[in-house]
């Protein structure tokens, strides 16, 4: 069976004029045009291609790579807005429609949004839809707290800043555990930090444990090693003076100056925490 709008592996069934028809099985073959069609390419190979519709309703398959499949998330680029909708760049020669039934607010020609790719039921057409949230489902049972996730950042809060995990479920991340800059549509790795009994996720960029206070020593180190192994900041320092000198909490740098003190590759002086030039780096 072909899947229109995921990628596919097919064989080359037979050639025409106009490409190459390729085949999973004897009851459908869809067409791969010419110019797509890779050199030395021949009856009977195998390729994997992208299937969808093309400007003129066609099922074709295409070797172009598509910055988003069905049942993704992505944040892509209006590139034009018609009475139909906006189109948007997802790397095909067609524009992916976002009908204006499908839009949060109107969507406008040159900016960036978070949208969902789906296949219509009605058309056969990929379209995408701004309102993503509908297409959110609850995380699935096999996470657990500390897992790794992929995330992409898609609404900021007062609270913090949304995410899509897996392309699928959703959490917060909040603002007070960030220590870096994010931006709506960037994809980062995460961690669970806690699924709640309604199935709402808290969400965190670093892993916590002794693992992340030995990358943050290691952070720390680095800095004293850019500043003449000598970094003003001590208890009385602020957590703004401390996130701006090295991303990190006041409770994670006293931590990690505690883990490099026991191990005598600091000191910590009311002026500051000053590397030992004695001290061997583990």
């Amino acid at each position: 069976m072909i899947y229109v709008g995921e990628f596919n592996t097919l064989k080359a069934k037979r050639q025409t004029d106009n490409g190459y028809y390729l085949c999973c099985n004897e009851d459908f073959e869809v067409l791969l045009p010419n110019k797509y069609v890779p050199k030395d390419f021949a009856v009977n190979d195998l390729l994997d291609v992208f299937v969808y519709k093309d400007s003129e309703d066609r099922i074709v398959a295409t070797t172009q790579e598509p910055k988003v499949i069905i049942n993704e998330f992505a944040f892509l680029r209006v590139n034009d807005v018609s009475h139909y909708g906006a189109f948007m760049d997802w790397g095909l020669e067609k524009d992916l429609l976002v009908p204006f039934s499908e839009q949060r607010m109107k969507m406008e020609a040159g900016r960036f949004y978070v949208i969902f790719a789906y296949l219509d039921s009605q058309s056969g057409r990929i379209v995408g839809t701004n309102k993503w949230n509908k297409h959110i489902i609850d995380i699935e049972e096999e996470y657990q707290e500390g897992d790794e996730v992929d995330l992409l950042i898609a609404n900021k809060s007062e609270l913090g800043f949304t995410a899509i995990i897996d392309d699928h479920a959703k959490g917060l991340i909040y603002h007070n555990e960030i220590h870096q800059d994010l931006n709506i549509g960037e994809r980062v790795k995460g961690y669970i930090k806690t699924i709640r009994e309604d199935k709402k996720v808290d969400l965190m960029l670093h892993k916590v444990g002794l693992e992340r206070l030995d990358e943050y020593s290691q952070i720390m180190i680095d800095a004293l090693k850019k500043n003449n192994d000598f970094l003003p900041l001590h208890d009385k320092s602020t957590p703004d003076e401390i996130n701006a000198t090295l991303a990190m909490s006041k409770k994670t740098f006293k931590k990690a100056a505690g883990i490099l003190y026991k191990k005598k590759l600091i000191e910590i002086t009311p002026e500051g925490i000053r590397k030992l030039v004695s001290g061997e780096e583990e």
